[in-house]
């Protein structure tokens, strides 16, 4: 596993599911050309790359490079690294016919060709600190974030105090927390809630 400071920034869950095997790091999706319309989505990778920086790995056909040409446009260059995999002819094994292109995309990319899109673009060797321990699904239970009377209402609160969107999946939710908090301050905010909510 490679431990990556900066976020992911990948086309479609498919490439998400690839990179996942290889990657300690938050990757996020962008829906192809749905970012173009989802200004919450805009905004996290804006904040996301104020954080440690986004790495975009998208697809080298034409529309991958319209996604990275829009992210790349809308962030400080400095905050900003580009990795690009080869042109490889084919199509991936969940498709029954190539894309228009005729072009393997990241999830389709072995994994040699992945690490070497990787290297070019100068992560490999990023050394990053351990964190403090990482916030998990038990943690949300145990706090009352999910799956217990009222914490619908306070997952709400947590998610103004990280000022994301309302509809984060749960697993979502536990990424940006340990992207945007160490343990320590995810607790501090738990408490913060409980004393806004009290007699509520």
């Amino acid at each position: 596993m490679i431990k990556l400071k900066q976020a992911v920034i990948v086309e479609g869950k498919y490439d998400k599911i690839r990179l996942e095997s290889l990657l300690d790091a938050t990757i996020i999706p962008t829906d192809g050309f749905a970012i173009f319309k989802d200004k919450e989505k805009q905004k996290l990778i804006r904040r996301l790359a104020e954080k440690n920086g986004i790495l975009i790995l998208t697809d080298s056909d034409s529309a991958g490079f319209k996604i990275r040409s829009f992210l790349g446009g809308s962030i400080p260059k400095e905050r900003v690294t580009h990795a690009y995999i080869p042109d490889v002819l084919g199509k991936e094994k969940r498709k029954s016919e190539p894309s228009k292109e005729g072009k393997i995309g990241v999830e389709g990319m072995r994994t040699q060709a992945l690490l070497g899109a990787l290297e070019k673009a100068g992560v490999l060797c990023e050394e990053t600190k351990e964190k403090s321990r990482a916030v998990q699904v038990i943690d949300l239970f145990e706090d009352g974030i999910s799956g217990g009377e009222n914490s619908k209402s306070r997952r709400e609160k947590l998610l103004k105090i990280l000022d994301l969107p309302q509809r984060l999946s749960t697993s979502a939710l536990i990424d940006m927390i340990n992207t945007f908090m160490s343990f320590e301050e995810y607790k501090a905010a738990v408490k913060k809630i409980y004393e806004e909510t009290k007699g509520e």
